[in-house]
């Protein structure tokens, strides 16, 4: 996707260095900030403060970490090492283990001295694949808009869509989950507006989405998280589609906080709920999200102080708090399979019931 007019995309392998360099998400979106990952530590600290999130974003980096590590020392307990550093670094996304586990199968058998070769070139496979991915899911996601229009019974009108914290390519190599369709619906002519969500409290909606969609030309306006139900209810919203960091075995979605609160909005005025998701993001080893998907609990700071630019256009953090406030910090929240209406896969779109999702794990195995 386009930054300034210039193509990118949010992680970039440089072959001369056998490095990746990454755009700081912590400076978004007043600073566009570029940073080299050389280390494994550089890639774990990339994703645990998150300069890299997104469940496939972070998939990708923790690929190019493991590459790292064993570039330094490719035996069997180093990269046993690696592999729990970098997988602790944050407990929700299912991406990351899927990454780690990827990259491990393929290093494991061969001999030390071709381990490290081998870990680079799956993590610019897992970057490809991904590209590939998003792009499919667009495609099956421009179908349902298309679909929506259609019932409007109006060519012309706008296509009014509501998502929730950033599952653009920021959160992805490129394109991106949820956003993606809105990217090909934009291209392919349709008239197409979006309800950005800020996404309390790191406020990714209002400064990720908003950025890609800004840098895209992408009709947009930014509301506050409350105002969501009260546009839904006055019918101001066609369709709802978030992304995900973990789906589990039965469709039971994680995705940032919020969304929950707005799946129930939807079902209550009857407005489609999609969540855009790649395969890899399914735990099919789990089917109780509610009390199996592990819920990030993050610092409290992050909800009392809030970070912009002051009047003089230097980037500082305030408090908005009475001093010494308690604040809980729940990263993600569960939205139960009854509240989304399908996911869209690059397989295309799926029920989220147990039948459904056990057809489509059958036709990802028949396909090897």
């Amino acid at each position: 996707m386009n930054i300034h007019g210039q193509p990118h995309r949010s992680i970039e392998a440089d072959h001369s260095t056998r490095s990746a360099r990454i755009i700081d998400q912590t400076y978004l979106p007043h600073q566009v900030e570029w940073r080299d990952l050389q280390t494994m530590e550089d890639a774990a600290e990339a994703i645990q403060v998150m300069r890299v999130r997104g469940a496939p974003l972070i998939g990708a980096t923790a690929a190019f970490g493991l590459y790292f590590a064993l570039r330094d020392d490719a035996k069997d307990a180093a990269l046993q090492r690696a592999y729990v550093v970098l997988h602790a670094t944050r407990p929700t996304a299912i991406n990351l283990r899927w990454a780690l586990d990827r990259v491990k199968r393929v290093v494991a058998p061969l001999n030390v001295e071709q381990r490290a070769e081998a870990a680079w070139n799956e993590a610019l496979a897992i970057c490809e694949d991904d590209v590939r991915t998003n792009h499919a899911i667009g495609k099956h996601g421009l179908e349902l808009f298309r679909a929506i229009q259609a019932k409007k019974g109006d060519a012309s009108a706008t296509l009014n869509v509501m998502t929730h914290c950033n599952a653009g390519w920021l959160a992805t190599v490129d394109w991106g989950t949820a956003i993606s369709p809105i990217y090909q619906a934009h291209d392919a002519g349709m008239k197409v507006h979006v309800w950005v969500s800020e996404t309390r409290p790191r406020g990714q909606g209002a400064s990720l989405t908003a950025f890609e969609l800004k840098e895209h030309g992408v009709p947009y306006t930014l509301i506050v998280d409350n105002n969501a139900g009260h546009l839904l209810q006055r019918g101001l919203v066609d369709v709802v589609i978030v992304g995900t960091d973990r789906v589990t075995a039965h469709g039971d979605v994680a995705n940032k906080i919020g969304t929950y609160l707005k799946a129930l909005a939807a079902k209550a005025h009857d407005v489609p709920f999609y969540v855009a998701t790649p395969v890899s993001t399914i735990d099919w080893t789990i089917t109780d999200g509610i009390r199996e998907i592990p819920i990030e609990q993050r610092s409290a700071r992050e909800v009392t102080h809030m970070p912009g630019l002051n009047a003089a256009g230097v980037r500082e953090e305030v408090l908005i708090t009475p001093a010494g406030t308690q604040a809980r910090n729940d990263g993600f929240d569960v939205t139960p399979a009854s509240l989304v209406t399908a996911l869209v896969t690059e397989h295309g779109v799926v029920q989220a019931t147990e039948r459904a999702m056990r057809d489509l794990l059958a036709k990802m195995q028949a396909q090897g």
